[in-house]
């Protein structure tokens, strides 16, 4: 019962996510592919079913039913996953992923009403009764358009006008969900129909269907769905596949279902303009089966249409062809393909003599971006240009990410950026906000980094939910692979930069963070204070570091200030300095300042200076140079990669 709740409110959250604006421009193409998309695995599963019927079926189940069924059990397409796997990917914006979306979704619409016939033909008990149950279910449909629909409209109006879904609001939708479920159950066409009937007609404009699936959706998707999953495990009796002919059976089965699909997708969209690769990528993705066919599945058991060795065959199937996607359509539709054709739909930019430098900052949540912009100005000056400052924003691959994205991607992480952005607009700054979703962020970071020639990745920081390292995960990661300057803030309550601290010892990373103290020397004034530490016996070993810095700083003399401490412990040493007032500490990693780049669960010693220090903290890693032969290669597929996600 707690799975037919889950199911109920999945259906109905399937049905607000179902926009019939996305056929606007592309209704020929998408319904000509997903209508064949359909036809072709129906015919193929109604001529398997031909040879399984007097192998697997019930003698008492008629062959009309059993042919139907498995005919829509071959046709299914799994909109929720497949949106899923575009997300991902990040192909929901680009071609091939907004013309799958759209044929999922006249896929899913149609698929869905062919079940309500076939459940009414199973159900019903002679022709009579047949006749009378599409009678009903077309009366019923008209009257979800016509008065139903209207109603929902004004109180979506009335949503958006006034102080959102209330619990009053809430109430009254999941009775009339309820309800149209239960009128469909006594009709004859399945429960699960009246409830994606009644996401379906919810108007998508006003903020109700997006308010109703914020509140229901965790609650279906994390606690009730997952109860279905089991349940379906429990009812898939490996064991029944006992002989090598039920196996043959079950390969067979497999065969039939990819071929129906992605021939029948790829012909039909070849047909229709794309390429023969763009086709043959739809086709993998149509293959998409997963929750949605595991539902019709059990659907066909619970009515007796199948037989429990029959719906093992069928549930492999389903899990098979899912499965198989997403390293299907990296073997037919690589990155680096689909690098090049967003790369042939980018403008062609004039080259310029010199790059500015730019600063991508990478923001994970809101308190983090108002450091960074105070950060960032005092870097590049007032006023910077737009292409200098860039605000990347990564979201976590969830079903909320990706209904977000297809419904409105530049508010897909507005609330994430605006403190950010509205900072900015208050220093003067324009800012150029990037966001996309992400199942690799460290990766995904310096992709973006590559693309917009980024000359410095700005990381904020958190503190870790386990262990004591600050410099693991996701920061470890960028500072390990990104092919530029890494630097992570520690902000501590960041208004100004006046006054500087650069520990320095004299590693690359030390000098990486003498180049960004000169630059906030530049052009935020700021002053700027070297602490040179060596060990007590090496009291002419700061001659070097004093003719680095004055070779950096030659203007700005007065404004430098060169210290050097004798210390046995350089961590204790700038530790010490920091709590002379300063503003910001600028520190290159490395151990001598217990600031490592490795990724520990857990660290015994060491980063005493992130965590006992008084005031903000930058932490520079110099970017390791790459090989030029690896270098070229790897640039422009990096850069490709990010056009289309982060171009707007």
């Amino acid at each position: 019962m707690l799975c037919q709740v889950g199911l109920i409110l999945f259906m109905f959250l399937i049905g607000l996510e179902l926009d019939l604006r996305m056929l606007k421009g592309r209704g020929h193409a998408s319904v000509v592919i997903s209508h064949t998309s359909i036809i072709v695995p129906f015919g193929l599963g109604a001529a398997a079913a031909l040879w399984l019927y007097p192998r697997l079926s019930e003698p008492s189940v008629p062959f009309s039913s059993f042919v139907l069924f498995m005919g829509v059990a071959m046709s299914i397409t799994a909109f929720p996953v497949l949106a899923r796997i575009l997300t991902e990917r990040r192909l929901l914006q680009s071609r091939v992923g907004a013309m799958t979306i759209t044929c999922a979704a006249v896929d899913d619409v149609t698929a869905w009403c062919l079940l309500a016939f076939v459940v009414s033909i199973v159900r019903a008990s002679d022709l009579m009764h047949a006749g009378l149950t599409t009678l009903l279910a077309l009366l019923y449909i008209a009257f979800m358009l016509g008065l139903v629909r209207p109603f929902l409209a004004r109180l979506g109006a009335r949503v958006a006008n006034k102080e959102g879904l209330n619990q009053n609001g809430v109430a009254l939708t999941l009775m009339m969900l309820l309800a149209s479920a239960w009128a469909t159950e006594l009709i004859g066409i399945h429960a699960l129909f009246g409830a994606f009937m009644m996401g379906a007609v919810i108007p998508k404009e006003g903020g109700l269907a997006q308010a109703l699936a914020e509140k229901l959706e965790d609650v279906a998707v994390v606690l009730l769905l997952p109860l279905f999953f089991a349940f379906s495990g429990l009812r898939t009796q490996i064991g029944l596949l006992s002989t090598g002919d039920h196996w043959v059976m079950c390969g067979l089965i497999i065969l039939l279902a990819f071929v129906g699909k992605f021939g029948g997708s790829a012909v039909a969209a070849r047909l229709t303009g794309m390429r023969w690769r763009e086709a043959g990528a739809l086709g993998v993705l149509m293959n998409t089966r997963g929750l949605m066919e595991l539902i019709v599945l059990n659907i066909g058991l619970d009515l007796g249409v199948i037989s429990p060795t029959l719906f093992t065959m069928m549930v492999v199937m389903a899990l098979v062809t899912t499965f198989m996607t997403t390293p299907l359509l990296r073997w037919i539709y690589p990155p680096e393909e689909m690098a090049r054709d967003q790369v042939s739909l980018a403008p062609v930019v004039a080259p310029v003599e010199a790059a500015p430098f730019t600063v991508l900052m990478c923001v994970s949540h809101a308190q983090a971006g108002a450091g960074m912009v105070t950060l960032g100005r005092a870097l590049l000056g007032a006023p910077a240009q737009s292409s200098q400052l860039y605000a990347l924003h990564l979201i976590a691959p969830t079903e909320r990410a990706s209904f977000h994205l297809r419904r409105d991607p530049e508010k897909a992480s507005g609330n994430t950026l605006a403190p950010l952005v509205g900072r900015a607009s208050n220093l003067g700054l324009e800012v150029r906000p990037l966001s996309f979703v992400s199942a690799e962020p460290g990766l995904d970071i310096c992709r973006t980094a590559e693309a917009k020639q980024a000359s410095l990745i700005l990381l904020g920081w958190h503190k870790p939910l386990f262990g004591r390292t600050m410099l693991g995960g996701t920061v470890n990661e960028v500072m390990q692979e990104a092919s530029t300057d890494v630097a992570v803030l520690v902000d501590r309550g960041l208004e100004q930069v006046r006054r500087v601290l650069v520990p320095f010892i004299g590693s690359p990373h030390d000098r990486a963070a003498l180049g960004l103290a000169r630059r906030l020397l530049q052009h935020a004034n700021a002053e700027v204070t070297v602490l040179h530490v060596t060990q007590p016996e090496g009291s002419r070993a700061h001659m070097g570091a004093r003719s680095l810095v004055e070779e950096l700083f030659p203007e700005g003399s007065g404004q430098v200030h060169f210290k050097v401490v004798a210390h046995d412990s350089p961590e204790e040493a700038a530790l010490a300095e920091c709590r002379c007032g300063y503003d910001l500490v600028v520190a290159g990693v490395g151990a001598e300042w217990g600031l490592e780049v490795e990724d520990r669960l857990f660290r015994l010693q060491g980063e005493r200076i992130l965590r006992d220090a008084p005031t903000s903290l930058l932490i520079v890693r110099h970017a390791v140079p790459v090989p030029a032969t690896e270098a070229t290669s790897e640039t422009e597929a990096a850069r490709a990669l990010t056009v289309g996600n982060a171009a707007s």
